[in-house]
């Protein structure tokens, strides 16, 4: 089964005040049942009313972490898009918080890959995290921030590593 096959009618709510990535995704995400929102009011009012598959939330700009309480609450799968808040910190805040994966934008042209990553996961019982340690933390993120990334937060990495660390409710 494709990737494609897979997200194939997914209800996908995407959130990030630039309309650009807005219209990036949605075009990526044609197989699915995309509605967009540009604010943090439009975002929360459309989970408070709608079902969704998945949250794709960007965190500056909306609020993205409130709107990943919200997601958590209504058990929306939630996958964090940044490209401001791209720090090991808002990479542990958004675990903590609940999110199901944190995808840089520059990674964006992958979006369907990690989505269905997410998706055999979830269908597993496995943490969603899993792939998203094989393809971005073990290569992407050292590159990015440095082979001692995880050293600020060592303790949290060491419990999230053996299952244990506080991935919110």
């Amino acid at each position: 089964m494709s990737d494609r096959d897979l997200l194939e009618g997914k209800k996908i709510l995407i959130v990030d005040d630039e309309p650009d990535v807005l219209d990036v995704l949605e075009e990526m995400l044609d197989m699915c049942q995309v509605v967009r929102a540009s604010t943090f009011e439009e975002a929360s009012r459309l989970m408070e009313s709608q079902d969704f598959d998945m949250a794709i939330l960007d965190i500056m700009g909306v609020d993205g972490y409130r709107l990943l309480n919200i997601a958590k609450r209504r058990r929306i799968t939630a996958v964090m898009l940044t490209a401001n808040a791209l720090s090991p910190d808002n990479l542990v805040k958004s675990i903590k918080g609940g999110a199901d994966s944190y995808i840089p934008k520059e990674e964006m042209a992958g979006i369907t890959t990690f989505l269905t990553d997410i998706l055999k996961s979830q269908h597993r019982g496995e943490s969603t995290w899993e792939p998203w340690q094989k393809s971005l933390a073990s290569s992407y993120f050292a590159k990015k921030w440095g082979g001692a990334w995880k050293e600020r937060n060592r303790e949290f990495w060491k419990n999230f590593k053996a299952g244990k660390a506080d991935k919110g409710p």
